[in-house]
C-alpha cells in the first residue's frame, strides 16, 4: 500500500501551514484519532518525528527541544485522557514561554453524550495556553476558510509578545484513504513586529483603507499624507475614518455601482488601518491582490479575505517606514479616482424624498467645525455617498454596530463642548431605542436630531438584505413597522417639545426645503432642535436602487445580471465568462 497523506481537508491545511512557517519538529504519541495527521506527516521527508508513548514525557521532550533550539515544536496526541497528560508540560511551557503547539485529535464534536474517549476541551486552564482553537470539520467553503484562520493564528501566537505554547483542537473522522500526493496551496499569514526585517512593498497600485478611526493628530495625518505621495497611494474612507489629509478619497459611489466594475478597485496592496467600517460599498468592491493590516493590537482582522501580513506597530511607524525619501511623487492615481468619482457624480439621478435624497441635500451644508454621529446601516450608508466639510468630525456605533445607544453616544460628544454644534442623523427604530436620553438633564442647546422616519427598520427591506425578497412579508415582525405611533405626526413633537426642543417636520421635499436653512444655521440657538423627516419605504428602497445603478460596463452588467437570476453562487460560475466577453 502505497502512503501520501490522508485526503481529510483540515490535516492537509494543517500540514501545508506548518511547512509555510518552517515547523518540523514533531512529538508524536501514540493512538487512532491523531493517526491521520501523524501518518501524513510521516510521508513527508519535511517533518522530524520523534515518538514518545507517555504523553507527559511528549510535552516535556518538547520543552527540552524547544528550548534548545528556539524553534516551535508540535506534540500531538489521541483523545480521552491523552491531551490531559500535557498539562503539566505545557504549564512548564507556559511560565518559561517556550513555543509548542499542542494539536490534540478528537473523532466527534458530540462533547457530553458518553461517547468513548470525547473529553471535552472546550475550556482550558488558563496557564496551559496562550491560545486554544477549535478546528472545524470541513463541510464546505467557509470552513476552509476559517480553518486556515484559525491555523495561522495558532501558530503566530507561539512566538508573540514572547511566546509560548498553544493548543490546537482538531476534528478528525475515521479515514484510511492516503491517496493524496500533494499539499494545497494555503494561505500563510505572517506578523511583523517592530524589530523585525520589514518585508519589501513592491510598486503598484496601493491604497489605503481606513475603518472607524480615533482622532488623528497633525503629524499622524503628515506621516500619512507622505507615504502617499511617495507611492502614488490613495486613503479610502467613510464618514468614521475621520483622515482629512490630500489624499482622502469617499469611494462608496464608485465601489458601490452594481452594473459597473471600475479598474481603479483592482488594487496590488491594500493596506488596512483602523477598526470595524460601516462603508459595505468599498469592502465588497475594492478588490485587493493582497492586504497588509496595520494595528497595535496585532490581531487577526482578515475583512478582505487577503490578509497577508499584520503588522503590530504604530501606524506612523509604518508609513515611515515604508516612506521613499526624496521621492519624485506624483498624484496621479488620487486624480483618477476623484475623476471616476466626479464622473459618476455628474450622472446622479433625481432621487425620491429618502435620506439619501436629505443626504445629498445636507451633506455640504453641515457648519464648519461641526460633529455628526449617524445612526448604523442605512443612515451612515446613505451619508456615505457624500461629503461633509473636512473640519467636520463624524462617527457612528460602528464597534457593536447595533440600533442602540445612539442618541446618547451624540449627547456624550455634545459634553466635551457646549459651543460645538452635534448633529445626530438616525432612523426612527434607532432613534426610539434611545430617545430616553432625550430627558436628561444634561442635553445642550449645541444638540440637532435629523429624525428620518420611514415607521419601520427600512433596512429590511432595501435590495441588499434577504427581507427584501419577502416583499410586504418583511413588515409585520423582520422590519417591525407599525410601532411606536406609526408615523404619528404628533408622538415626537409633543414629546420633544414637552423636553424643550424645537420641533420641526417635513413630509416632502418642498417642505423640507422651507425648513431645513434652519437646521443647518451656524450659530446655536436657544434651544435644542429635532427635525423630523416623513419618508416612505418605496422612496427609500427606490433611491437606493437608483443611485447604485447610475453606469454600467460589460463586467459589471454581467456579473448583476447573473446575481439577479442565479443568485450569488450563479455570480462566480459566470465569472470567467464574462472576463472573456470583456476582453473583446
Amino acid at each position: 500500500m502505497e502512503i501520501h497523506y490522508s485526503t481529510d481537508k483540515s490535516v492537509q491545511i494543517v500540514l501545508s501551514l506548518l511547512k509555510a512557517h518552517g515547523i518540523k519538529r514533531i512529538i508524536a504519541s501514540p493512538g487512532t484519532t491523531n493517526q491521520k495527521l501523524v501518518v501524513s506527516m510521516q510521508s513527508d521527508p519535511f517533518f522530524e518525528i520523534y515518538s514518545s508513548v507517555d504523553e507527559r514525557s511528549a510535552a516535556y521532550i518538547a520543552c527540552g527541544l524547544a528550548e534548545e533550539t528556539g524553534d516551535p515544536v508540535v506534540i500531538t496526541c489521541t483523545g480521552a485522557t491523552a491531551s490531559r497528560n500535557y498539562m503539566s508540560g505545557l504549564t512548564e511551557a507556559f511560565y518559561r514561554k517556550l513555543p509548542i503547539l499542542a494539536i490534540t485529535c478528537i473523532s466527534s464534536t458530540r462533547v457530553g453524550h458518553l461517547l468513548e474517549q470525547i473529553i471535552d476541551r472546550s475550556v482550558l486552564p488558563k496557564d496551559i495556553a496562550r491560545l486554544s482553537v477549535q478546528l472545524p470539520f470541513i463541510k464546505e467553503d467557509v470552513d476552509l476558510y476559517n480553518c486556515q484562520i484559525d491555523v495561522n493564528k495558532a501558530i503566530l501566537e507561539l512566538k508573540r509578545h514572547g511566546g509560548g505554547p498553544v493548543h490546537i483542537n482538531l476534528p478528525l473522522q475515521s479515514c484510511t484513504d492516503y491517496s493524496a500526493k500533494y499539499l494545497p496551496n494555503v494561505r500563510k499569514i505572517d506578523r511583523v513586529n517592530l524589530n523585525d526585517q520589514f518585508p519589501v512593498m513592491k510598486e503598484g497600485k496601493i491604497g489605503v483603507f481606513v475603518g472607524s478611526h480615533k482622532k488623528w493628530s497633525m503629524d499622524e495625518t503628515r506621516v500619512l499624507d507622505d507615504f502617499c505621495f511617495s507611492r502614488n497611494a490613495v486613503v479610502f474612507c467613510d464618514q468614521t475614518s475621520n483622515y482629512m489629509g490630500k489624499y482622502r478619497v469617499m469611494f462608496s459611489l464608485v465601489a458601490g455601482q452594481e452594473q459597473y466594475e471600475s479598474e481603479l478597485c483592482a488594487l496590488d496592496i491594500l493596506i488596512h488601518i483602523g477598526e470595524v467600517s460601516g462603508n459595505q460599498y468599498s469592502v465588497n468592491g475594492l478588490k485587493p491582490k493582497e492586504v497588509w493590516r496595520v494595528s497595535e493590537d496585532g490581531e487577526i482582522r482578515d475583512t478582505f479575505r487577503k490578509l497577508k501580513y499584520v503588522f503590530e506597530m504604530p501606524e506612523r511607524v509604518f508609513f515611515k517606514q515604508y516612506t521613499i525619501e526624496n521621492a519624485i511623487g506624483t498624484d496621479s492615481f488620487m486624480e483618477e479616482c476623484l475623476l471616476e468619482d466626479e464622473v459618476i457624480r455628474k450622472k446622479l439621478p433625481q432621487l425620491p424624498f429618502s435620506n439619501l435624497w436629505v443626504a445629498s441635500m445636507l451633506a455640504p451644508l453641515i457648519p464648519e467645525n461641526s460633529v455628526v454621529h449617524f445612526g448604523i446601516l442605512n443612515s451612515l450608508r446613505s451619508w456615505n455617498f457624500f461629503e461633509l466639510s473636512r473640519t467636520v468630525k463624524s462617527n457612528c456605533n460602528v464597534g457593536g454596530f447595533g440600533i442602540d445607544g445612539g442618541i446618547s453616544a451624540l449627547l456624550g460628544a455634545s459634553l466635551a463642548n457646549n459651543n460645538k454644534l452635534c448633529f445626530g442623523i438616525f432612523g426612527d427604530l434607532a432613534f426610539f431605542y434611545d430617545m430616553n436620553v432625550l430627558g436628561n438633564k444634561h442635553v445642550g442647546n449645541n444638540i440637532r436630531i435629523l429624525l428620518i422616519n420611514n415607521g419601520r427598520g427600512v433596512e429590511f427591506n432595501l435590495p441588499a438584505n434577504a427581507g427584501y425578497y419577502l416583499g410586504q412579508h418583511a413588515d409585520p415582525y423582520v422590519a417591525a413597522s407599525g410601532h411606536f405611533g406609526n408615523q404619528s405626526r404628533m408622538l415626537v413633537k409633543n414629546y420633544a417639545e414637552n423636553l424643550g426642543f424645537e420641533y420641526m417636520s417635513a413630509s416632502s421635499k418642498i417642505e423640507f426645503e422651507q425648513a431645513y436653512n434652519k437646521f443647518v444655521v451656524s450659530e446655536i440657538m436657544n434651544k435644542p432642535i429635532l427635525f423630523e423627516l416623513f419618508v416612505n419605504e418605496v422612496d427609500e428602497i427606490e433611491a437606493m436602487k437608483a443611485i447604485l445603478n447610475i453606469k454600467t460596463n460589460v463586467k459589471g452588467k454581467g456579473k448583476y445580471i447573473a446575481k439577479q437570476i442565479l443568485g450569488d453562487k450563479g455570480q462566480k460560475k459566470v465569472k470567467s465568462l464574462i472576463g472573456l466577453i470583456s476582453q473583446k
